[in-house]
């Protein structure tokens, strides 16, 4: 179908999140991107999927429990406050807090395997049930576990049990007590969970089913029930040892797929750690990868066939400030659906309530600003539990340059480090210069020049090292934080002085007697004088070691006083009436205030620093001397 002008009205870009995005239709096999990470869970070759916030975790967690989606059963499991409150409490004499909460954890996949093979077992294999799964049957009946309840109902059970030892094993031909009187709490619910575990395991072998297809765990929002306290450690620690001894128990009937936050799993430290690592994928997007999201979801909300060309030439604008449309948008958000939809849907309402058919370079603009605020935000909030000094190290960025020289970082943030240690005494230890490097790096908010590139932390970048001094504020804040620019640099603006005495200069007499202008060679002389120090400065700053973006910002800047001087001299040959020193110690003025503005951003020991103040020195010499005296600060290139 051929793609003719459309309402903007019409176009939508989908909802935030998973839940609410199937609610609304587009979150579905037609705009559902598999991606590798999709790709890996789908095959089990990867069981724990780790991303930040908006990366897309719930997507592949709910398109996996999709009818369409794993091949075998699922049972999704997402803790609420009540749940995660239980497990969080749950202790047991004799075991660490990761054993214990493991424990709970295999209970809850245990008893959900067996709901599964007793429903099964009846609807494939026929009502004659073979005795292991009468067995099965008969725990869950005398354990209360038929019924279809809440999560937290089956914690709290487990719970009881585990604690008590008083889960019903009849079933099995086990009587209560198992035979370990004055036996620890945890040994005691070893024993019982072994019981129960090997109950279903003998199920899952009776009725041949593990080669032919799995039952899939699916948890998810586990951020939900999060604290930075050790319990809510051992609760996500406790998840991964029982998620793997799960995985293997029941020879390949079942397996779990955990979706964990980045920032929660990256807190984590325990013994068996390093027995994850290939079950790990972190999402990454690529450009790319966002582009065919957004193109996929312009054309399901429109309902017709779209080329990128039409969305990025006719529905958008085909440039923004100089930049491919989708170049910009994708440039200035993290690379995450959440952000890439939010700043889409962000200019189609800004062009909605004008009412136009078509989204305008000034309404991407003004979503710019709208969209950045929002981010800026939503970083505090994403990690508020485990940085919660955030919103006080982004003021430490308001209103300067996004470029960042270590130096400056440290001035900066020393004015300022004893007041966070006050205010965040648990966090006093790495609120250092070094340490909220670190951090910053490591949430995206900071990039790091290596070689002749800025690298953005994707999960898996190594953080700022000693030697490495230049960092660039994520275009995504710039707008909120008012850095639009790479520094913060007063902008040139003329100032040249007419002489307020009847418009021209005053007359003295030469010593041929003939009358001439006062200082008129002077002043030509001068003027020569600012127009050799900013030829000179130019050059000198084509040698500079100075970031990219700095250079060409102290290059404009310079530029504009070499071109102001160019046409002073032309207006004073014509006639015009100009107080040229006032014109010369303005502009010495001005190198000045720069060579301490390019020091407040760490630019110190840089050359064209100190040729800058050495240009404003001999500027105020030359103003202030003799007739037709005045040479810079000296004639070398």
């Amino acid at each position: 179908m051929e793609y003719e002008s459309s309402p903007v009205g019409h176009l939508f870009f989908g909802r935030d999140d998973a839940e609410n995005d199937l609610a609304d239709g587009l979150l579905n096999g037609m705009v559902f991107r598999p991606t590798y990470a999709y790709r890996e869970a789908l095959s089990g070759r990867k069981s724990l999927i780790i991303g930040r916030k908006g990366a897309g975790k719930s997507a592949i967690c709910r398109q996996l429990a999709a009818p369409d989606g794993h091949p075998g059963s699922t049972v999704l499991i997402t803790p609420d406050d009540a749940a995660g409150d239980e497990i969080r409490r749950f202790e047991l004499q004799g075991v660490s807090g990761d054993t214990a909460k493991a424990l709970i954890w295999r209970y809850v996949f245990a008893v959900h395997a067996a709901r599964y093979l007793c429903e099964h077992a009846r609807a494939a294999h026929g009502w004659r049930a073979r005795s292991s799964v009468r067995a099965l049957r008969g725990f869950l009946e005398a354990n209360d576990e038929t019924g279809d309840e809440r999560l937290y109902d089956r914690l709290r059970r487990g719970v009881r049990g585990l604690q008590s030892a008083n889960l019903s094993l009849k079933a099995f031909g086990i009587e209560a007590g198992l035979g370990l009187n004055g036996s620890s709490e945890g040994a005691r619910a070893g024993r019982q969970l072994e019981v129960l575990e090997r109950g279903v395991a003998t199920v899952f072998s009776d009725l041949g089913c593990a080669g032919r297809h799995t039952l899939l765990f699916l948890v998810d929002q586990l951020e939900q029930v999060w604290t930075i306290d050790p319990d809510s450690h051992a609760l996500v620690t406790g998840l991964l040892l029982a998620s793997k001894q799960v995985t293997g128990r029941y020879g390949g009937a079942v397996r779990c797929t955990l979706f964990l936050r980045a920032d929660i799993y990256d807190t984590l430290n325990f013994g068996d750690a390093d027995k994850f690592h290939s079950d790990e994928l972190r999402i990454a997007w690529t450009r790319e990868e966002l582009a065919d999201l957004a193109l996929a979801r312009a054309a399901a909300s429109l309902k017709t066939d779209l080329t990128p060309e039409q969305l990025w030439g006719n529905l958008f604008p085909a440039t923004v400030s100089g930049e491919p449309t989708d170049e910009y948008l994708f440039r200035r958000s993290l690379p995450r659906p959440r952000d890439v939809i939010q700043f889409l849907n962000a200019c189609r309402d800004v062009a909605d309530q004008r009412s136009d058919r078509r989204i305008t370079e000034g309404d991407v603009l003004t979503a710019t600003e709208q969209f950045s605020r929002w981010k800026l935000t939503d970083l505090a909030r994403e990690y508020s539990v485990t940085h919660p000094f955030l919103s006080r190290l982004f003021l430490l960025f308001d209103n300067y340059g996004y470029v960042v020289m270590r130096t400056a970082l440290e001035t900066r943030f020393e004015v300022n480090r004893e007041q966070l240690q006050q205010q965040f005494p648990d966090y006093a230890d790495s609120l250092t210069t070094q340490g909220v490097t670190d951090v910053l790096f490591g949430i995206g908010f900071l990039g790091v020049m290596r070689g002749h590139n800025v690298v953005y932390s994707d999960g898996a970048q190594v953080p700022p090292q000693p030697g490495e001094e230049e960092f660039h504020v994520h275009p995504c804040f710039r707008p909120a934080l008012g850095g639009l620019g790479p520094v913060d640099l007063t902008a040139y603006s003329p100032n040249r002085m007419r002489n307020i005495h009847g418009g021209q200069n005053a007359l003295v007499r030469s010593s041929s007697g003939s009358d001439i202008p006062l200082g008129v060679g002077r002043d030509f002389r001068l003027l020569d004088d600012v127009t050799r120090a900013c030829e000179r400065l130019l050059r000198q700053l084509m040698r500079a070691g100075l970031p990219d973006g700095v250079r060409d910002e102290v290059q404009a800047q310079i530029g504009r006083v070499l071109e102001d001087a160019r046409r002073a001299r032309e207006e004073l040959h014509g006639g015009a009436a100009i107080d040229v020193t006032q014109h010369v110690l303005s502009t010495s003025d001005y190198f000045g205030n720069l060579a301490a503005q390019l020091a407040d951003h760490g630019i110190r020991e840089e050359p064209i620093t100190h040729r800058l103040e050495d240009e404003a020195r001999a500027l105020i010499r030359s103003a202030g001397g003799a007739l037709g005296a005045g040479a810079g600060s000296d004639s070398s290139p």
